[in-house]
């Protein structure tokens, strides 16, 4: 099977890939150290729409002559993205009932949709409970769609925007064994959940400064130091959601003011002080 990335053939040695979904799975995760993503896809010279993605993934390499990849940079295709969703909230906003009802299935075959589904699950997952089940308000989806545009158009401006948010749940982390104590479970839920939004966008946009030319440590050593903070800090995240999950209150209220409170605000500074205002 003769590979293609842009018109250019790709020097590729297949492994124990069986189908065109494993093959692709590859070459994403390659593509993903450069910042660029698939954008159209095309076997034996037939362009695959959203719509045969899922079927063309299930073929078998061997029946297969040509696999012809044309990428674009991820922030450019992001951008597109995201602006294409804002013009369907603005559809399904126009839409009368009936037709509301059969919007979702028509939206989940656009090449936006797919796009969203594969690198940000978690507004896919507003997108559905928007117009699918009616769960979440247009003016939600459209507000945390218009704060993606933001991470992407402008990610040091939004790492800095952030501080005064950061110092909240900093302060809220610290006070959340008392809140515990004194059975204010609403107020300790709503803790966990804003460290969890806020861990989040600090991550997206860490990933946007890296991958834009903003984030740069020269230093090995630096380097290091900056694998190790993540690491830790991921651990720490996952183990107090899952104590959370567990209702050990206990725990939750030791790693969020000894631990969490303390390594968001260490990520958050390196973040900063590594991150320069040109690219």
């Amino acid at each position: 099977m003769k590979i293609l990335i842009n018109g250019k053939e790709l020097d590729f040695t297949l492994g124990d890939e069986k189908n065109i979904g494993q093959v692709l799975a590859e070459i994403e995760s390659w593509l993903s150290n450069s910042g660029h993503v698939i954008s159209k896809l095309s076997i034996d010279d037939s362009v695959i729409s959203a719509s045969q993605i899922e079927d063309a993934f299930e073929m078998n390499i061997d029946t297969v002559k040509s696999l012809e990849i044309h990428t674009d940079t991820r922030p450019d295709l992001t951008s597109s993205s995201l602006l294409a969703l804002f013009e369907d909230i603005k559809e399904y906003e126009s839409l009368d009932y009936e037709k509301k009802a059969g919007f979702f299935e028509n939206w989940k075959k656009s090449a936006q949709a797919a796009y969203i589904c594969r690198q940000m699950p978690d507004l896919f997952s507003l997108c559905v409970k928007t117009f699918l089940h009616g769960e979440v308000t247009l003016a939600y989806l459209s507000s945390v769609t218009e704060e993606r545009l933001h991470e992407l158009n402008d990610p040091l401006n939004e790492i800095l925007k952030i501080e005064p948010l950061l110092d909240d749940i900093c302060t809220r982390l610290v006070d959340l064994p008392l809140d515990i104590q004194t059975g204010k479970d609403i107020k300790a839920a709503q803790t966990i959940n804003l460290f969890a939004a806020v861990t989040d966008k600090i991550f997206r946009i860490y990933y946007e400064l890296s991958i834009q030319g903003y984030f740069v440590i020269d230093n090995e050593s630096e380097k290091e130091q900056m694998t190790k903070l993540i690491g830790e800090f991921t651990n720490i995240l996952k183990e107090l959601m899952e104590s959370f999950e567990r209702n050990d209150l206990v725990l939750v209220g030791d790693l969020a003011e000894y631990e969490a409170s303390v390594k968001i605000r260490e990520l958050y500074n390196v973040i900063v002080k590594n991150s320069r205002s040109h690219k």
